[in-house]
């Protein structure tokens, strides 16, 4: 490996500082002892304190497929089965239009229950995070929420409840549901006999010596932990930077995004999975759990594939594995790369951003490819899309506020709009395309899903947007 660091570094700050991102901690963990080490900016209100690689930040999603990791682990001490259907430990819990035993452990874990991208988690953090603020997004949040979704019961009872078309058979389709792994980290604590934050830090962190890392629903246990190098939290709108310590509170969606940790520690992780469950020459977790996870019963292609709480995608000849995670003050990413013993983080304390280009460049710099490269999957095509008759109208998801999207036949051709946003479409492909805003950004990925000649929905991203009735 022609490994540049100094390189790498540049990089990585002039993206930093291009995003005018708050505060930055990376790392690298490879073979033969390789570490590589990054931080920039800040992690005080005063913005004096430099984040390290031991800095503790939220991870958000990055949590779920340690969540998920523990139900493989329970499946393999015979604890539980990734077919045991949900209804055998929450009897109340069905989607509607599915059968009730249809849906698994397994369709919880790799988001294909059938459950609709819906409100619960949006109002779950309105609810009950002191501090929250007073935005027109959260005043309407908090009128429309039925209760404080501060029990695992409220989200099922509301799932079953829900008026919103299912997003087809379980096992059928992907839409990411945080609910599901809301669920999920309740039949964890019902199979293992204890809370999952106790087996996930004993089955897991402890072995792994994932010292600085804790599944804390709040930040009192973290910030404990932490000694004191922790960060605060910082968003940025129109340019202005603003700084809190209200770290989201959402009891029953525990294990979806509740995980504490650090550059360092989740680096650990990753390379652990990449190694098959291996660590410094020492198998600390079952080969079989890791297999479960993201091995060869799940397919590779070029375009991404969801395993269990962690995507996978082919690339250039490796096998990439990956997940992000996004809350108030949160915008991470980590991954590895599959069988070649290279796990990586890049963890951020400011909201809704982007870590692809960072995570990206450091992929590029362990391959020995420009450190530029991006790592885009949907590629235009040099054909057109002939059949937009199929795709024409609106079609809706209810995740926190309404979001919809609209297609419509235009002078020009199809015309794209989102919440007023107005989008154009690249072709990618397949149903696939790119919709990017009037500055040629990155929109989203899209892909439409049709039967009997008909799109009846659109995966943005990876939420299934269910089509509107006409």
């Amino acid at each position: 490996m022609n490994f540049n660091k100094e390189a790498l570094t540049r990089r990585l700050n002039t993206l930093v500082k291009e995003n005018n991102l708050a505060g930055v901690s990376a790392c690298i963990l490879g073979p033969d002892h390789f570490r590589y080490d990054f931080s920039a900016g800040f992690i005080d209100a005063a913005e004096t304190k430099a984040p390290d690689s031991d800095t503790m930040f939220g991870i958000a999603s990055m949590s779920k497929s340690i969540t998920a990791l523990c139900t493989c682990l329970l499946a393999l001490e015979g604890k539980l089965s990734l077919e045991d259907p949900v209804c055998a430990y929450f009897p109340s819990f069905r989607v509607p239009e599915l059968p009730r035993e249809a849906v698994t452990v397994r369709h919880l874990a790799m988001h294909t229950a059938g459950i609709p991208p819906m409100e619960p988690l949006e109002w779950s953090i309105v609810m009950n995070t002191p501090g929250r603020d007073d935005s027109e997004y959260s005043i309407r949040l908090r009128e429309n929420s039925p209760g404080k979704m501060d029990t695992i019961e409220e989200i099922i009872d509301y799932i079953a409840a829900c008026p919103y078309p299912s997003t087809g058979m379980p096992g059928q389709n992907l839409s990411y549901s945080n609910e599901g792994y809301a669920i999920l980290s309740y039949i964890v604590d019902k199979a293992a006999g204890e809370p999952l934050e106790r087996y996930m830090h004993e089955r897991i962190f402890a072995p792994l010596g994932m010292t600085r890392s804790i599944l804390d629903n709040g930040h009192l246990a973290a910030q404990a932990l932490s000694g004191g190098n922790m960060t605060y939290l910082f968003e940025l709108n129109d340019g202005k930077r603003t700084c809190d310590d209200n770290w989201s509170v959402l009891p029953p969606f525990r294990g979806c995004a509740m995980v504490k940790s650090t550059a360092r520690d989740m680096a650990v992780y990753y390379q652990t999975l990449s190694n098959y469950g291996m660590l410094d020459g020492v198998q600390v977790l079952p080969r079989e759990a890791i297999e479960m996870l993201l091995g060869n019963a799940h397919p590779v292609s070029p375009y991404l594939t969801m395993c269990m709480g962690i995507n996978k995608r082919a690339y250039r000849g490796h096998v990439l594995c990956e997940h992000a995670g996004g809350l108030h003050g949160v915008s991470t990413k980590g991954g590895l790369l599959l069988g070649e013993g290279f796990g990586m983080s890049v963890l951020c304390n400011q909201g809704d951003e982007d870590m692809d280009p960072l995570l990206w460049s450091m992929y590029n710099a362990i391959l020995g490819l420009p450190l530029e490269e991006s790592h885009e999957w949907y590629m235009p095509v040099s054909y057109p899309f002939s059949d937009f008759e199929m795709l024409y109208g609106a079609y809706i998801s209810h995740e926190g506020i309404p979001s919809v999207f609209t297609l419509t036949p235009g002078p020009n051709g199809p015309e794209a709009v989102c919440d007023d946003t107005r989008l154009s479409l690249v072709y990618c492909g397949g149903t696939r395309f790119k919709a990017l805003r009037e500055n040629g950004t990155l929109n989203s990925r899209m892909e439409f899903l049709i039967t009997d000649g008909k799109a009846w929905g659109v995966r943005r991203g990876t939420r299934i947007f269910g089509r509107i009735p006409e």
